[in-house]
């Protein structure tokens, strides 16, 4: 019978050998063949190992699993991302706002939605990359809402007609939509309006921008048209200069992603 020691051993060896990409930990095919012959060895000899294993380790199971899993996910998206930054892609940034420095070597363009879950959890996560990368990184909203005349759709308005008179202010708006997501989908124009009149805009000016600034309504047009030219297929999603970064991903990939687009952006 296997001791514990050898258990914990014989785990991380099936974890690496199933859960992580095999040119991480081997350097040859025969590396790979030896490691891969002791395993199904060691599983013949003692056939009960299995289930000893999960039975005795169950956390420890969960965990290494999750490692390899998120190993695994960060090697495949390493590979997609290298050919992402070969292939430039075009999207119209004009006449929006921008968070952070114009000349940031690495611009995020977001296609979200106010009224998304997973695009209001992923907007902690791209403060957090602001915050970490500083004047080396800028942020753009562009909208595709869910409902062509919904909530969503009247917030990006609003939040465009607000940036005709402060960007900052308009960023205030755009923390509040999120932040305020329920009263944003309960509460719609009443919601937007109180939240500008907060603000000390020139209400006047930003009603009519709301109502009838056809440039405006141009703009979220254009965001629609560029996401279906892009095969955005939902929100959120992210486009780190050239890098695409579908769906609402941890710190950690967002992290690599812009590092490979610096890395590229200073070569």
């Amino acid at each position: 019978m296997l001791t514990h020691w050898k258990q914990l051993l014989l785990l991380v060896a099936l974890v690496t050998m199933f859960c992580i990409p095999t040119d991480l930990y081997a350097d040859s095919v025969s590396q790979r063949d030896e490691l891969k012959k002791f395993i199904l060895k060691t599983i013949q000899d003692h056939p009960q190992v299995i289930l000893d294993i999960l039975r005795n380790n169950s956390e420890t199971v969960l965990d290494v699993a999750q490692e390899g899993s998120n190993q695994r996910r960060i090697h495949a998206l390493k590979k997609q991302w290298k050919k992402d930054l070969t292939e430039e892609k075009t999207i119209r940034t004009n006449d929006r706002p921008i968070l952070g420095r114009v000349d940031a070597k690495v611009r995020i363009v977001a296609f979200s939605d106010f009224t998304c879950h997973y695009c209001q959890a992923s907007k902690k996560v791209i403060d957090s990359i602001l915050a970490e990368y500083k004047d080396k990184v800028a942020f753009i909203f562009k909208s595709i809402p869910f409902e062509e005349k919904g909530p969503s759709a009247s917030a990006a308005l609003w939040f465009l007609a607000i940036a005709q008179q402060d960007e900052d202010k308009a960023w205030d708006f755009y923390n509040t939509m999120f932040s305020e997501r329920e009263k944003l989908q309960t509460e719609g124009d009443k919601f937007f309006r109180k939240t500008a009149k907060d603000m000390n805009l020139d209400m006047k000016k930003l009603e009519y921008d709301v109502r009838s600034n056809k440039k405006l309504k141009n703009l979220l047009k254009e965001d629609i048209d560029d996401a279906n030219k892009l095969n955005v297929e939902g929100t959120p999603c992210f486009f780190v200069n050239n890098i695409v970064v579908r769906g609402a991903q941890p710190l950690e990939f967002f992290r690599i992603a812009v590092n490979m687009a610096l890395n590229e952006a200073e070569k």
